[in-house]
């Protein structure tokens, strides 16, 4: 990932003690929320390399499920987040994991709501920033930047189309697109990362498209409420 300005080095307003272990952990954490769509009853989350070593001094853990809550990197209520959760009735469980891992500071987060289960993957890169790597086990890239929608739908000839022309007919400028699939006609997944808002009368048309299962929208620009 190119860095365009200083505050991409320095790291957003946060909660520190660090952009990487502590901004970027609750950017994936509000990743996960979005993609989720509402509060987690349950949260585990899998750290790998520096982020398994020092999760807990560097308040890594408390970052994560901070973003889980949708705080944003700022917000001061961060540092009692797992309390905050546990209060809502949220179970969670922290552990390291093992094997190969795509990135020293990658966090692997399964959260789940009543029958609903979501995966991703997710890496701190520097600056707060971050690349998320995978969802439900598709291959992703996507740096949550930028509003995006996350489509899980069929493998579909002509679907992708489809949903271009909706956002060029609403003016919505596409920045960046990944697509990943299970196999030829089986279920995939479309990430787009757009230029300005994505309305939800956008997402109810994308919705109503024959293949789609699921339109989700990340939108980390957008700040929660404390």
């Amino acid at each position: 990932m190119r860095f365009k300005d200083v505050f991409s080095i320095i790291g957003p307003a946060m909660v520190g003690p660090s952009s990487s272990h502590t901004a970027g952990a609750v950017r994936i954490g509000r990743v996960a929320r979005h993609v989720l769509g509402e509060l987690p009853d349950e949260a585990e989350i899998i750290f790998y390399g520096s982020f398994a070593d020092t999760y807990q001094g560097h308040g890594t853990d408390l970052a994560i499920i901070g973003g889980l809550l949708d705080f944003d990197t700022d917000d001061y209520r961060i540092p009692t987040s797992i309390s905050i959760a546990e209060q809502l009735g949220m179970s969670i469980r922290f552990r390291p994991g093992k094997g190969q891992f795509p990135h020293p500071n990658t966090a692997k987060l399964v959260v789940r709501v009543g029958e609903r289960e979501i995966t991703v993957v997710g890496a701190s890169i520097g600056g707060g920033n971050i690349e998320m790597l995978s969802i439900n086990d598709f291959d992703v890239k996507f740096t949550a930047m930028y509003p995006t929608l996350v489509i899980f739908h069929e493998d579909r000839t002509g679907m992708i189309a489809e949903v271009t022309r909706l956002l060029s007919r609403d003016h919505v400028n596409i920045g960046h697109m990944s697509v990943d699939r299970r196999g030829r006609s089986g279920e995939a997944i479309t990430v787009i990362d757009v230029d300005g808002s994505i309305s939800d009368a956008i997402i109810l048309e994308i919705e109503q498209l024959s293949t789609v299962r699921e339109v989700k929208k990340v939108d980390l620009t957008e700040r929660s409420q404390p």
